[in-house]
């Protein structure tokens, strides 16, 4: 059965304060329980609803657990100027992302680009959250991430899983909002699966294959030995799986550290790359190109149904801004999922 929906909206400054204080309480430094806090509550913001509080109550088991670490920083393996490698020690994967990504800023306006890798962090989270730290500065980021431990996506043709969905994500400066962009090499992703599960739902379209390699739009099959589908499914899905190949190397083949190890336990590989488009062919001129690429979508005739043709991350930005408004309304349940942490905690519902 599905859960009531909770249609109280929350203040996004609340919600921040008392994530914060559930994760310092947790055992955080006070600067990566705000970097936590921030970009859960950042991607609930923008909808992406299974990357955002939704998972604040697994981070703080990974707390207890020991297998997200609360305090320290991560060792640098090799830095060249505007090439760094850095072993993430399991620490907060959004507290190393958002790091990473400003340092990667701070590096490109000296070098023009920046590419910064990080192995062994804990989960980062929705990757779009992150994107704004550099468009905001006018520079052009690319973010991807893959789970050396998990392997729920099965290279195309083949029935068992040997990778995770692999997501990318590309923040796009334009004379008016960026482009954000935020895509897996899979179908789906294991947190919509796990999300349906616990409500009693299946997928409207088959996009999972069961044990037996047959198409499935039961998501308990994920735990039966099934797998999420690559993008492009059963017709086109070969794009996907290579996508999450390219993915794969991209992260875990830059930093040095991924499947090949045997890591356990829940892990992020993530490579972040900036480019300052004044030391290519010149901001002006960049977004001049990127105006035209906006204008040109909007004004694309929409397909019938289709109210008007959109940008990725514009119907985010607008969610955004509304809640920053009148506030947020969360996914059913999150609140009560976090309640018994605040409890044993001594923190204060919001």
């Amino acid at each position: 059965m599905g859960e009531t929906p909770d249609t109280h909206p929350y203040r996004p400054e609340a919600l921040r304060a008392f994530a914060k204080s559930l994760f310092s309480a947790a055992g955080l430094e006070e600067e990566k329980a705000a970097a936590v806090a921030q970009y859960l509550v950042e991607a609930d913001l923008l909808g992406h609803t299974t990357h955002g509080l939704a998972l604040a109550g697994w981070y703080l088991h990974s707390i207890a657990d020991g297998v997200m670490k609360g305090k320290g920083a991560p060792e640098v393996v090799s830095d060249r100027g505007p090439a760094i490698a850095w072993h993430g020690q399991r620490l907060p994967g959004a507290w190393l992302t958002s790091e990473a990504v400003k340092l990667a800023c701070a590096r490109a306006e000296t070098f023009g680009t920046a590419t910064v890798t990080i192995g062994d962090s804990h989960h980062i989270g929705c990757l779009a959250a992150y994107l704004t730290i550099a468009t905001d500065r006018g520079y052009m980021v690319s973010i991807a991430s893959s789970s050396p431990s998990g392997a729920q996506v099965a290279p195309f043709g083949g029935t068992r899983g040997i990778y995770t969905p692999n997501p990318v994500a590309h923040g796009i400066p334009t004379p008016g909002d960026p482009i954000l962009i935020d895509i897996s090499a899979s179908i789906t992703t294991v947190n919509m699966a796990q999300r349906l599960l616990r409500e009693g739902r299946h997928y409207d379209h088959d996009w999972l294959l069961d044990e037996h390699g047959e198409p499935s739009r039961d998501p308990g099959v994920i735990e039966r030995g099934g797998t999420l589908l690559p993008a492009g499914g059963l017709d086109h899905g070969q794009k996907g799986y290579g996508m999450a190949l390219h993915v794969e190397a991209f992260t875990q083949g830059l930093s040095g550290l991924g499947r090949a190890d045997g890591l356990k336990g829940t892990n992020a590989a993530v490579t972040i790359q900036v480019f300052d488009p004044d030391a290519f062919g010149g901001r002006e001129a960049f977004l001049r190109q990127t105006g035209w690429l906006t204008d040109a979508c909007h004004a694309n005739p929409p397909r019938p149904g289709v109210t008007r043709v959109r940008l990725p991350g514009e119907n985010g930005l607008a969610r955004k801004r509304q809640a920053e408004r009148d506030g947020v309304v969360l996914h059913p349940a999150i609140m009560a999922s976090l309640k018994p942490h605040a409890e044993r905690l001594g923190v204060g519902m919001v």
